[in-house]
């Protein structure tokens, strides 16, 4: 898979929370990605420069629902 195919996760990241990431920010949060949705949000927060453990649960939760949501399909 190449990067294109996340575009639609880090637009929808960006227009709907706010976690507009650089390119550089994104590579890091697709190699996150392998480690499971969780890992793959702390990573995005960080990028972002948000505090994941001072953010709000619903946030937390958020981010992480919209990176599954829009994950590109394996096959």
């Amino acid at each position: 898979m190449t990067d294109q195919a996340y575009e639609p996760m880090f637009a929808a990241l960006c227009n709907e929370l706010g976690f507009c990431l650089h390119d550089k920010a994104q590579k890091r949060v697709i190699a996150a990605l392998p480690d499971g949705l969780d890992a793959a949000t702390k990573v995005a927060f960080a990028a972002a420069g948000v505090d994941y453990l001072a953010a709000l649960g619903d946030l937390r939760r958020s981010v992480r629902d919209c990176i599954r949501t829009n994950l590109p399909d394996a096959g």
